[in-house]
């Protein structure tokens, strides 16, 4: 059944992390304004795919970057999992921080500010590894992906969730600009021999707009650390 939540949950994703990454030159003090101005810019729900691929996981210790306001690192300490969000504006890990505590999380969360494009989370220390969303020009995105990997445990899982490339052209909402999307096969390669690769491809995401409901198209790849 669609929630409202859901259908809140959607629309952030295709129509504020468009607008997000449209802008993702900006520094870490214009995100900063850009958080400050708003209670939520993301939806307080967690996203509804990695909702339907974590399910199941035995819990243990999750790594979210680029975590922003903590919507998916809460959804994932309320099933009991030990998650370290790291994002690069300050008021997304502070917004975050207030979320766990509204929802009573604060124990099972940590929270760090880096860059991706400098930060090196530590090698075999994760069960989970969740990318949402994460849109940069994509030439500086594989070492990112190849370091998110390795952060797993031996068997630990990687998810990654993001607009296909295939979306500018074809779906709804996301960045509109070529240089800042991807599709699995550039992820899986980035990644290499690191994965055991179980899902990886394109899905459709329907999104529900004034106009009625429509198709947007997302990058998943889910595998287990070799």
């Amino acid at each position: 059944m669609t929630t409202d939540n859901d259908r809140l949950a959607s629309r952030d994703d295709s129509q504020t992390a468009a607008a997000a990454a449209d802008r993702s030159g900006l520094t870490r003090a214009d995100w900063n304004r850009r958080y400050e101005a708003k209670e939520l810019i993301w939806s307080a729900s967690a996203n509804g795919t990695l909702v339907s691929e974590i399910s199941g996981l035995a819990c243990g210790r999750a790594l979210d970057l680029a975590g922003g306001e903590g919507r998916n690192a809460v959804w994932l300490a309320e099933k009991g999992w030990q998650v370290h969000v790291v994002d690069f504006a300050d008021e997304a890990i502070e917004k975050g921080k207030r979320l766990a505590a509204k929802r009573g999380v604060t124990d099972r969360i940590t929270f760090e500010t880096a860059d991706l494009t400098d930060y090196r989370p530590a090698p075999e220390a994760f069960d989970l590894v969740i990318m949402m969303y994460f849109h940069i020009p994509v030439a500086d995105l594989p070492p990112i992906f190849k370091r998110a990997a390795q952060a797993l445990v031996p068997s630990g899982t990687f998810l990654l969730v993001g607009h296909d490339a295939d979306n500018l052209a074809h779906g709804y909402g996301g960045p509109q600009r070529a240089d800042l999307l991807y599709n699995a096969d550039f992820v899986t390669s980035a990644t290499g021999d690191i994965l055991d690769v179980e899902k990886a491809g394109r899905i459709e995401r329907k999104v529900d707009t004034d106009e009625g409901v429509r198709i947007a198209y997302d990058c998943l790849v889910r595998g287990r650390r070799r």
